[in-house]
């Protein structure tokens, strides 16, 4: 095959598995002895990409956080997306806190990761996209490589690989 193959490195998540686990933290709040009467809210902000935790005490903030990570890996989200900001004094005696949804690849990040396919892969050709990175090259094998090789790093992002071309 004298043809290319590609492939995008990308790092997304699934907005309706995200609301399914607000969902189901929510409700899980609403029914859990300890959590049930502090007065717990959970709002999700889609145009900041931020979700506000607003509870009575960093000891049930922490909780509301361990029951909302269970949550989103349940439903095959990773942690990685939750940037979780200061804890803040909220008026009334409660506590906020601002997680911010990551999304996207940083131009930091995408040099970082085609520096990686330049030093490692000289068949494979990385170019920065937008949000994205665009892998390409003449070997499926090579590709294949470059993935292994990818998902063996430890990016503060999760990343995806989708678009394969053949």
């Amino acid at each position: 095959m004298a043809g290319e193959n590609s492939f995008d490195v990308v790092s997304q998540y699934d907005e309706q598995e995200l609301a399914n686990a607000l969902d189901q933290t929510r409700r899980e709040i609403t029914t859990r002895f300890d959590l049930k009467d502090t007065r717990t809210e959970l709002t999700y902000d889609a145009k900041k990409k931020a979700l506000t935790i607003l509870t009575d005490s960093e000891f049930t903030l922490k909780n509301v956080r361990d029951v909302l990570e269970s949550k989103i890996v349940r439903r095959g989200l990773s942690i990685k997306i939750l940037k979780p900001g200061n804890i803040e004094q909220a008026g009334g005696n409660r506590v906020r806190q601002v997680i911010e949804l990551q999304s996207g690849i940083s131009q930091d990040l995408a040099k970082e990761i085609t520096k990686l396919i330049r030093d490692n892969f000289p068949k494979v050709k990385g170019q920065i996209q937008g949000d994205a990175v665009r892998v390409v090259g003449k070997s499926r094998d090579d590709l294949q490589a470059v993935i292994s090789a990818l998902k063996a790093k430890d990016y503060p992002v999760p990343l995806q690989f989708n678009n394969y071309r053949g």
